[in-house]
């Protein structure tokens, strides 16, 4: 019996559907209403609950074994960087949870924390060596959604040391693909530029938005080689917080002109919005640690999930504009 909190978002459906194919019998739970999930499936319980209350996590952890808590208010840099206080107040989901898991017996726990975990100060330079599990401390992460990441890591840990609860911690880096959220404020920018150019190729009007001077650099995992290192780390007893990203570090520059030779568009105008959130200047994961204690990497190179994004969004684009109608990302399998 599996619960998963968060099930609505974008990480919990895919990760729903994966543990469904296994034959677990799960528990889907996240706050926004049935109608507005990425995905959700028929054969799973789903429901629509307030995790951050205390109560609501007693009722759905019994005779739970295994939470999967990917719940929290989180998106893009655009919305995390104003929306601190909202992003900080995921701290009770976690924290209500874990007391469940220890009053329920739960047999493991696991929580998704961030790279937004990392000390910024080294994270100052447009390309940086991959960040390694250790560079979270002296401690100087991302005001806000960042602290509150960083934070539940150590509830999780000390559950574990007081209370002998079984623990997994994965540090996610932007994770993208289908089945996610590509308008609306909360995207991530795998998915608004895939967005931007698609709407600029659909709309015959060659010119694009891009957020700071593109200089910036991240790396980016696709949703499946997530899933898979998810299920890795649940099987071990590690109980440290790890890397679960890409080692493939791009400029959003570069990440422009990949979409661009994708979606087969004529040369894009670039407006460069310097006075828009930005984040830190580089970032990459180092994934030693995945590779020796999880034997994990990922398979799935940035252009070939770049392209599957693209077409999916593309799709997306191209129906609503049929059906004149706003767009919904509600699925039912």
């Amino acid at each position: 019996n599996v619960l998963i909190a968060g099930a609505g978002g974008f990480i919990g459906g895919h990760l729903t559907k994966k543990l469904l194919d296994l034959g677990a019998n799960v528990t889907a739970i996240d706050i926004k209403p049935l109608n507005l999930w990425f995905q959700k499936f028929n054969n799973s319980r789903n429901i629509t609950s307030d995790l951050r209350l205390l109560g609501n996590c007693m009722k759905y952890t019994k005779n739970i074994n295994y939470i999967f808590n990917l719940a929290c208010n989180m998106g893009g840099m655009g919305f995390i960087e104003n929306n601190k206080a909202e992003c900080m107040i995921s701290v009770l989901i976690n924290t209500h949870l874990l007391s469940a898991a220890k009053e329920n017996k739960v047999k493991k726990f696991f929580f998704s924390s961030s790279a937004c975990v990392y000390n910024t100060n080294l994270q100052k330079k447009s390309f940086i060596s991959g960040l390694r599990e250790s560079d979270a401390y002296p401690a100087m992460p991302e005001d806000g959604y960042g602290w509150e990441k960083l934070f539940s890591e150590r509830m999780c840990r000390h559950f574990y040391e007081d209370f002998n609860l079984d623990i997994s911690i994965a540090r996610f880096h932007n994770i993208y693909g289908p089945f996610g959220t590509f308008e609306g404020g909360r995207e991530k920018a795998p998915a608004a530029l895939c967005r931007k150019i698609s709407q600029a190729k659909l709309n015959k009007k060659y010119e694009i938005d891009i957020w700071g001077d593109g200089k910036q650099t991240r790396s980016f995992l696709y949703i499946d080689d997530c899933i898979n290192g998810i299920l890795n780390l649940f099987e071990t007893k590690y109980i440290e917080p790890i890397n679960i990203g890409s080692e493939e570090q791009v400029s959003i520059n570069e990440l422009v002109k990949r979409i661009e030779k994708i979606s087969k568009i004529p040369k894009l105008k670039k407006r460069y919005k310097l006075n828009m959130p930005k984040g830190v200047r580089g970032r990459s994961s180092d994934n030693k640690n995945a590779l020796k204690i999880l034997k994990w990497k990922y398979n799935i190179t940035l252009n070939e999930g770049l392209k599957f994004t693209y077409d999916w969004i593309e799709d997306n684009l191209i129906n609503n504009n049929q059906k004149n109608m706003k767009y919904r990302i509600s699925k039912i399998i």
